[in-house]
């Protein structure tokens, strides 16, 4: 290929990905699979090896990282970066339109945003391409973090559309969204890690890390919401936003224009209470003076503008008594303290357990049973406990020594070095890892095998019947038939029996066939290897291909894909070289499961769904939850986990839970049922 013809392809490739990053990440909109749009980054990135004069800094092999910062350096703000002044009353909202009005005697319009709880950021572009990302840092001068913020795939590195300035700044919000946040603490829980303390934590120590390949696996996203420059195109803030949107920024449509203070208070007072139902975390209001020319007016003071305040949010606490401290072994062996507490009711619902997450916390925080603890629901969701009223503490408490035996089979327990969580070594003959295993193995983001669920492993487990992940496929109608257990009350679960009646035995064994269909890529994070998640397993199976290429992988060999480092790749390894994992590994493959890559159908060019998004809930008469969600993406649609304003449809079905239908009526999400669903695919 001649150097012209490369370059053409490079460019092409590159408006190609970099249009289809805008449509997932900013539009939830996209058009391609992930296949397929990772084979379009693999051609890329040969390119550029190819043509090392062909890689430029804005090309979206850039958002994969790699490059290792030492040392963050030091920049000064070319517009200072300064900080809203904080309230929690709503008198002083008044007293700010009050102010306002006495500086300002035409009609003045406010602009109300939400006070996004992340890493404030500035981003400077010149002649529409990404030039730095500036942490606040004092607000004169702040971190360049740019290497890591390219790795943020909702950030334009070249803008999409016309009419911007020739230089100018947006300012916003690194933020971690609750599910992602969730899924890496569970991983750093699962691998000895201390978890973070809230979503804020966890972005801010990622945009610090030093090797940005680190950074991009952290699924950070950035909210936009203030346009800096000496010649902006709008003359206010709203309209600005809207612009800055058609440039290809992520900007939220949590916003709302208000003409008086009573409109200030309905919106504050409305997500009050419906952040509870976000997938991110808020603290708060933040209500702006719309017109610049009235900004200018009425100036700032030497830390704050006096166009805007933020009314904060008053974090929900509580305290309660510590009665006692259980131990759960998770399916890699790690060893969870969980507390129990005397009931106490927190932003509506009722706390009964907190995890404790490993020895070192139940350390720093000296936690005793019969202590009185002070509990928060953690981005008022995830319970959590922060701090002990020492006042209060019985003179005979005793310090918590953390357990030294598996509650379960009574092996030593481990501590690696470096690790803050303890270990069951005995991985092959401790019940807990390997029930959940099997568990793991059916559930619906691996092999989906639904029917297996209430309680069924533990029945098949108790029976001997299922003991590895291979040994469902080799189960039988008359093995299965007739089995049953009365499990106990616990808590406020009643008395239950589980039967495997004919019907049962019918679906599971369906259940099972059908998932000799699920993808490779699913099956391989099935497997339950450490530090393989859906994302890794991905990367792995479009590199590897195949089963077998994984298994003969060394280490130098795993940790040349991206993404992969020397932890995945040495747990990859220590599982492939246990000859009962390659025996496991056999028998599926004899059972006809999926164990290569078969190169995923384009959606449908044409298709009925093609630019529409949806969330799928509850159970469903003619479908499975994936079979609609195959469905969509085959139509060319678009699946997603939560109810956002970027939702078209929410699809529900029976035994629906209530918050995803009260945040799609707040925001406006239409939904349908799947009679009505079945009529937009005929």
């Amino acid at each position: 290929m001649t150097f012209e013809k490369a370059r053409d392809l490079v460019d092409q490739l590159t408006k190609e990905l970099n249009e289809h990053n805008f449509r997932y990440y900013v539009l939830a909109q996209p058009l391609i699979s992930d296949y397929d749009f990772d084979m379009k980054m693999k051609q890329l990135e040969q390119l550029e090896k190819q043509y090392p004069d062909l890689a430029f800094s804005d090309s979206p092999t850039q958002r994969v990282g790699g490059a290792i910062t030492k040392e963050f350096k030091q920049v000064r703000h070319e517009y200072p970066m300064l900080s809203l002044g904080n309230t929690y009353s709503e008198q002083e909202i008044i007293d700010f339109v009050t102010r306002v009005k006495k500086l300002i005697p035409e009609k003045v319009e406010y602009v109300c945003e939400l006070k996004y709880d992340g890493v404030a950021i500035g981003l400077r572009y010149e002649n529409g391409r990404l030039v730095s990302g500036i942490t606040r840092g004092d607000g004169e001068q702040g971190d360049d973090v740019t290497t890591n913020i390219k790795t943020i795939r909702s950030i334009p590195l070249r803008l999409r559309a016309d009419g911007y300035p020739e230089k100018f700044e947006i300012r916003g919000e690194v933020m971690m969204t609750r599910d992602v946040f969730d899924q890496i603490n569970e991983e750093r829980v699962e691998i000895g890690e201390q978890p973070f303390a809230n979503p804020r934590n966890a972005a801010a120590g990622s945009l610090k890390m030093q090797d940005s390949a680190e950074v991009a696996k952290r699924s950070l996203d950035c909210f936009l919401y203030y346009l800096v420059g000496d010649r902006l195109p709008i003359n206010n803030h709203y309209d600005s936003l809207r612009e800055c949107r058609r440039w290809g920024f992520k900007i939220p449509n949590y916003i709302a224009k208000c003409s008086s203070v009573e409109d200030i208070f309905d919106f504050i007072q409305y997500w009050n209470t419906a952040r509870r139902d976000l997938n991110f975390d808020i603290d708060g209001v933040v209500i702006k003076v719309n017109s610049y020319e009235q900004q200018q007016a009425l100036g700032f003071t030497a830390k704050s503008p006096r166009w805007a305040i933020a009314y904060k949010f008053e974090a929900e606490s509580a305290a309660t008594e510590l009665l006692s401290i259980d131990y759960q072994v998770g399916r890699t062996g790690a060893i969870t303290p969980v507390a129990n507490l005397a009931p106490v009711t927190l932003a509506g619902t009722t706390v009964k357990r907190a995890s404790l997450h490993n020895a070192d916390i139940i350390e720093k925080l000296d936690i005793r049973v019969g202590d009185v603890v002070f509990v928060e629901k953690g981005g008022d969701i995830i319970p959590k406990i922060t701090g002990v009223d020492f006042n209060r503490r019985p003179k005979s408490s005793q310090t918590t020594e953390f357990i030294r035996q598996c509650p379960e089979c009574g092996a030593t327990l481990i501590r690696n070095e470096g690790e803050a969580a303890h270990y069951c070594p005995n991985d092959s003959g401790c019940p807990p890892q390997i029930k959940g295993r099997l568990e793991h193995f059916i559930s619906r983001k691996a092999m989906n095998i639904e029917s297996l669920g209430e309680g069924r492993i533990e029945i098949l487990y108790e029976n001997d019947l299922v003991k590895s992940i291979s040994d469902f496929y080799y189960l039988s109608n008359e093995s299965l038939l007739g089995l049953e257990k009365i499990f106990p009350a616990d808590g406020e679960k009643k008395e239950r029996r589980v039967s495997f009646r004919e019907k049962t035995v019918e679906n599971i064994m369906t259940g099972i066939e059908n998932s000799k269909q699920v993808p490779f890529q699913r099956v391989l994070y099935a497997l339950g290897i450490r530090y393989v998640g859906e994302t890794v397993a991905r990367k792995l199976a479009v590199h590897f291909g195949n089963i077998d290429a994984l298994i003969m992988a060394n280490t130098e060999t795993l940790t040349s894909v991206p993404e992969i480092g020397e932890r995945i790749a040495g747990s990859i390894t220590d599982y492939f070289s246990k000859p009962e994992n390659i025996r496991i590994i056999a028998k599926l493959k004899d059972a006809g499961i999926q164990m290569k890559t078969i190169q995923a159908e384009e959606p449908i060019a044409d298709g009925k769904l093609v630019g529409l998004s949806f969330v799928v809930s509850g159970v469903f008469q003619n479908f499975s939850r994936e079979g609609i969600k195959q469905v969509i993406s085959e139509q060319g649609g678009r699946v997603l986990s939560a109810v956002s304003a970027n939702t078209s449809f929410l699809v529900a079905g029976d035994k629906m839970g209530p918050a995803k239908i009260r945040r799609a009526e707040a925001i406006g999400v239409k939904i349908i049922s799947e009679a009505e669903f079945m009529d937009m695919i005929k």
